[in-house]
């Protein structure tokens, strides 16, 4: 193993767990906005179609064929014509209170706390993310993590969005580092590792699923707490 001095992480489903916070702020919005009077039979079944059409759009937000405007609009609007509602006052009211709500619901990956805490005397440690400025910052206070971090790369600041290999020279610049004393570790396979290796950084994969994927990787686990034996 290189003797590594910085470790770069990313945040969304690697140290937070975005799939458990949105599940909560969904039962939320279904309440508060009476869909179930609407036709939609659960706050879990308006997140399942919700989901794979939110990834779809975040692919085009990061290949910038998309705006953050239409993003947080759209993401909305689709799951509700998909049960035959075209409202786009309650779609833009539904994104509102999800993008407050998600990132002020507490839900950490297993084994965060520890890894950061065996993490921080022996490392400096930072984040990249393509995640909205506003919402990630709030994460990162509301969680406990944000002392753990010397500095937070957003691709709001930078311009540009994983993969793209610029954002994660950024990230080296503004850390103080070089790319051979560097490690990004994330959760997916193009976005993070890809890359991290097109800057010239080692990567570790988090791919608790055990999905098979292809593409190199410097390191791969199924767990947080594993990397502890890499490190």
């Amino acid at each position: 193993m290189k003797p590594y001095k910085h470790i770069f992480f990313d945040l969304d489903r690697t140290l937070w767990d975005f799939d458990a916070a949105a599940e909560v702020a969904f039962e939320r919005i279904y309440e508060k906005y009476g869909l179930k009077e609407l036709g939609i039979p659960s706050a879990h079944d308006f997140h399942m179609v919700y989901h794979p059409l939110n990834e779809q759009l975040w692919e085009l937000y990061r290949a910038d064929k998309i705006t953050k405007d239409d993003l947080n609009r759209t993401r909305f609007l689709k799951p509700l014509e998909h049960y035959g509602i075209h409202d786009i006052e309650l779609a833009d009211n539904l994104s509102k209170d999800y993008v407050y709500w998600s990132p002020r619901i507490v839900r950490l990956v297993p084994g965060t706390m520890e890894l950061l805490d065996y993490l921080k005397p022996k490392y400096h440690l930072h984040l990249i993310t393509n995640g909205f400025q506003e919402v990630q910052h709030t994460k990162l206070g509301g969680s406990g993590m944000e002392p753990y971090f010397e500095t937070l790369t957003v691709s709001e600041e930078v311009g540009v969005k994983k993969p793209n290999p610029e954002i994660f020279l950024f990230a080296l610049k503004k850390a103080g580092a070089t790319a051979q004393e560097s490690l990004m570790i994330g959760d997916e396979m193009v976005v993070d590792i890809d890359g991290a290796r097109a800057a010239g950084i080692d990567q570790l994969f988090f791919n608790p699923s055990g999905e098979k994927t292809i593409g190199e990787r410097t390191y791969e686990v199924r767990s947080l707490l594993e990397i502890k034996e890499i490190l």
